[in-house]
């Protein structure tokens, strides 16, 4: 039997209807929530994400602010733009848009936007605030992750879980949440050796490793749940994800697909970070006694 597919193009569209309605009660109060992205050069991948979480904006009602930027700018500049979006009032989130230029230190970048603002993520303070339990925006793809298996009605604790790729965007954070709803997690990365050993094991295997058909059928155990992060533009213009999907559905329980799995959930979580850093700066101009990180956060369906 074939494995029932995990659908983020579904829950995508359901949480955008919701955050309409959030958006609308945020009007009610004076406040439009706003998006700004900085593109730096002119990397078709990132202009074609760009276009993505533009378009996001206009159907949720989101003000979006887009500033490209030619490759060869400053550091400085790029800093002195960042600074002023921090302390612009129409603004709730900053996102700059990797990768960027080899001048550029990306790690001063992302350290430069506000917390407050940091709707990806990325900031120290909340990849420090994942560890503990406690963090203001958890980053866009493994908050995607995280909603579809909650969504879905997969159990997490108790799980054996498999983590394929270590990267600071998806694998490293996407274990630290996972541990946090009581899974047991194995991170595997490229040094790791007979990855098969370990993904055999998985009751839920989650591939974020950036190789296309990584993962084939005789690396699952049956039943399990698969979920493919991947993304990949084969020279014959096809996307494809990490895990080889006509071998694996055959033996998988659920299989998310590429595309239309984890992707759209990127994004639209990208939104939910914006909306709920809207609602903080509501909530602290109205001077209620709830802590900021506390904001509203969408209904979600129970399947």
């Amino acid at each position: 039997m074939s494995a029932q597919i995990i659908d983020g193009k579904a829950l995508s569209r359901h949480l955008r209807r919701r955050f309409r309605e959030r958006v609308g009660a945020l009007a009610a109060h004076g406040v439009q929530p706003g998006l700004a992205v900085i593109l730096v050069g002119d990397n078709p991948a990132s202009r074609l994400y760009v276009a993505n979480k533009v378009k996001a904006c206009e159907e949720c009602g989101v003000a979006s602010f887009l500033h490209a930027c030619s490759a060869d700018i400053t550091e400085a500049a790029l800093l002195g733009l960042i600074a002023r979006l921090n302390a612009e009032r129409t603004v709730h989130g900053v996102l700059v848009q990797l990768p960027l230029p080899p001048h550029i230190d990306m790690r001063r970048v992302l350290e430069a936007i506000a917390v407050e603002k940091d709707v990806d993520g990325f900031h120290l303070y909340n990849v420090g605030g994942l560890v503990v339990g406690n963090t203001i925006f958890p980053p866009c793809t493994p908050y995607g992750v995280q909603l579809l298996l909650e969504t879905t009605g997969i159990e997490v604790a108790g799980k054996n879980v498999v983590v394929v790729g270590a990267s600071n965007i998806v694998g490293k954070p996407m274990a630290l949440m996972l541990l946090h709803k009581e899974a047991t997690v194995t991170v595997c990365h490229a040094k790791t050796r007979d990855l098969a050993q370990h993904t055999i094991l998985a009751d839920i295997l989650i591939v974020a490793a950036g190789k296309p058909g990584l993962i084939v059928a005789q690396m699952v155990k049956h039943g399990a749940i698969v979920i493919d992060v991947g993304i990949n533009r084969l020279p014959d213009g096809r996307i494809v994800g990490d895990v080889d999907f006509d071998g694996v559905r055959d033996k998988a329980s659920w299989i998310s697909p590429v595309p239309g799995g984890v992707g759209p959930m990127t994004v639209t979580m990208l939104i939910e970070n914006t909306l709920r850093s809207a609602e903080r700066c509501l909530e602290r101009g109205s001077g209620s006694g709830h802590p900021v990180w506390d904001a509203p956060r969408s209904e979600l369906p129970t399947s």
